[in-house]
């Protein structure tokens, strides 16, 4: 049996194919909704979204269980229990004969998928640092930005040629060729000398850390705020591009755009982080989001709500590249003050945003209407609230290093 050296293209292509089960979990399946929606009846069709929110409650749960348990254990176990938990929640959403069936395997796949989402970047800090480890996680990263733009493609593509319920087949599929590569072809990479015990006293000597960081919190409980904004979007992006606007046809190529307004963002913030620094990167974005949907409103305002289709990708693409400004450099201020937990911390700090965003997204999405008012509104707010919780609580006692 063989193994794959950190620096090879295997071992990136491998990673980059862990990270990406969420994306392609959620995104593959958008041009799936309002069809699922209709063949099991729902009404109103805006209960369709329990299959997105159902998917990232698995994924919160997860989020918090599998990282410190990796610390104790080693990597592979947990990662395999993923896997494990994946392919049967895709079984189960294949042959569910009713919604809530449906759901429960969607439960499934999101604590599932958590385990090589929050792992991946551990199996890298064990074996490289410094300018390998930024060389390899750069090449991942940047594979992992392009899968949430082709995702709906594909979903498209698998249902033009059969059944929506195939989608789940090739999640099925995909999840069992990585967890196979993943278990002959990767070694264990945390060492038994390193590993920490998991125990009761250690996981609340964390969160009292946290507790007691008001900076990291704020900049936890921001990062919920704009991912709930996003997942609203999630949410509504079928019925606003399929049935308000009649671009089924069109749906990827629209989700696509942006989509890689954020992909694009984040290039750009690699650059630009270091001369300007994160806090003013997010103040610029936030301000930039809040001033772009104040504007947004006065066009919604003349339209009735519903602006030509050209005016709304006007809108979002760069709504979407502040977002994606916004996602790096609130979870980098989060664990900015946790290096001393970092593996607990980075998993309260993932659990909380995704416990923040889940309700904010719910929200957003259940209140689609057949305009853009509820999308472009929770932006606004997200944006403002972001802004006050910021000038409260975030208080640096010294200069920033970005």
């Amino acid at each position: 049996m063989g193994t794959t050296p950190a620096h090879s293209k295997g071992f990136i292509v491998l990673l980059a194919l862990m990270m990406s089960l969420v994306a392609l979990a959620v995104d593959a399946m958008l041009p799936a909704l309002v069809t699922i929606a209709e063949d099991f009846n729902l009404s109103p069709a805006t209960q369709v979204q329990w299959t997105i929110t159902g998917l990232f409650v698995g994924l919160s749960i997860g989020q918090l269980i599998y990282g410190p348990w990796s610390d104790a254990v080693g990597r592979k176990r947990p990662i395999y229990l993923g896997f494990g938990l994946f392919i049967l929640g895709s079984i189960l959403c294949i042959v569910a004969d009713s919604f809530v069936w449906f759901i429960a395997g969607r439960v499934l796949q999101g604590m599932g998928a958590a385990a090589p989402r929050v792992i991946t970047m551990a199996l890298v800090r064990d074996q490289l640092k410094g300018a390998a480890m930024a060389r390899v996680m750069s090449v991942i990263f940047s594979v992992f930005i392009v899968v949430p733009i082709i995702a709906p493609a594909l979903g498209q593509l698998v249902m033009s040629i059969a059944h929506w319920r195939w989608i789940f087949g090739v999640l099925l599929l995909m999840a069992v060729v990585t967890a196979l590569w993943f278990g002959f072809f990767q070694e264990e990479t945390l060492v038994p000398e390193k590993r920490r015990p998991l125990t009761l006293n250690s996981f609340v000597d964390s969160l009292k850390v946290l507790m007691n960081e008001r900076a990291a919190l704020a900049y936890t409980f921001v990062s919920g705020l704009i991912f709930g904004a996003f997942m609203g979007y999630l949410n509504s992006a079928p019925l606003l591009f399929i049935q308000l606007y009649h671009q089924g046809s069109n749906f990827a190529l629209l989700f696509a755009l942006a989509a890689g307004s954020i992909g694009v963002a984040s290039l750009v913030n690699g650059r630009w982080v270091i001369r300007i620094g994160m806090r003013k990167m997010i103040h610029i974005a936030l301000w930039c989001l809040l001033s772009l949907s104040v504007l947004f409103v006065g066009v919604l305002i003349s339209t009735n709500g519903v602006p030509s289709l050209f005016l709304l990708m006007v809108y979002m693409m760069p709504a979407f590249f502040c977002i994606g400004i916004l996602f790096g450099n609130l979870n980098s201020l989060a664990m900015e003050p946790l290096g001393a937990i970092a593996g607990m911390g980075s998993a309260f700090v993932a659990f909380i945003s995704t416990l923040v965003g889940i309700p904010i997204g719910s929200l957003i999405g259940f209140s689609f209407n057949f305009t853009c008012y509820p999308i472009v509104l929770g932006f606004l707010l997200v944006a403002l609230v972001s802004l006050i919780v910021i000038r409260l609580f975030d208080h640096p006692q010294k200069a920033e290093v970005a």
